[in-house]
């Protein structure tokens, strides 16, 4: 009988203990709260960039889980260009992290990044244990994805300046509600140390039967 394929559509994935996840920062802020988001969001997305390009330097995967904002027929590049293209409040977000060809990505109709998402699948592949998460709403759709992560037994980072809401102190009180409750690790990105991040933690390891 032929060996089940252990990879992806016959490419061998990247394999790592850490992922960047990237929630809904692809975001032309188009919505009624938007002009609140915009400043503090781009701060965030600087942030993100740099974190961004500090985890690829160690071969640590970025994912895009990202709202298709109703726009059922489109894929994400279309997202994408829309966001670059058509004028959109959220341009300078996209410029500053807009998608590499070696990241991926996931669409999500709902809040969290992990709901009828391949999200699940795609972690499992990359045979990943921890989880740092970046991007907006902190207290929407990063706590979601948050949660749900944390239900998976996923440890968590998530550094306090790459999150943004339209108020500081939404933003703060989602922070203080993922460190007290789901144990995440909120650093600022500037501090974090993704090197001892990549380390195994034997506690995350299932014991053998």
């Amino acid at each position: 009988m032929e060996k089940k394929s252990e990879d992806l559509h016959g490419n061998v994935p990247d394999s790592s203990p850490v992922a960047l996840l990237i929630i809904d920062m692809i975001n032309d802020l188009e919505f009624p709260e938007g002009e609140h988001f915009l400043a503090p969001t781009l701060a965030a997305a600087r942030k993100i960039a740099a974190l961004k390009q500090r985890a690829k330097a160690l071969k640590i995967p970025v994912i895009y889980a990202n709202d298709n904002f109703g726009r059922w027929r489109s894929d994400f590049n279309e997202v994408i260009e829309h966001c670059l293209n058509d004028g959109v409040r959220g341009q300078p977000l996209v410029e500053l992290l807009r998608p590499e060809n070696d990241d991926y990505f996931v669409l999500k109709p709902k809040h969290s990044a992990f709901y009828a998402t391949t999200l699940d699948t795609l972690l499992d592949y990359l045979k990943v244990q921890r989880l740092i998460m970046a991007g907006v709403s902190a207290d929407v759709c990063v706590l979601f994805s948050a949660n749900d992560a944390y239900m998976r037994e996923f440890s968590l980072c998530i550094p306090s300046d790459c999150v943004a809401t339209g108020s500081a102190d939404n933003t703060q009180s989602a922070l203080d509600y993922v460190q007290r409750v789901l144990q995440a690790n909120i650093t600022p990105s500037d501090e974090l140390d993704l090197q001892a991040l990549l380390q195994v933690d034997p506690k995350l390891v299932a014991s053998p039967d």
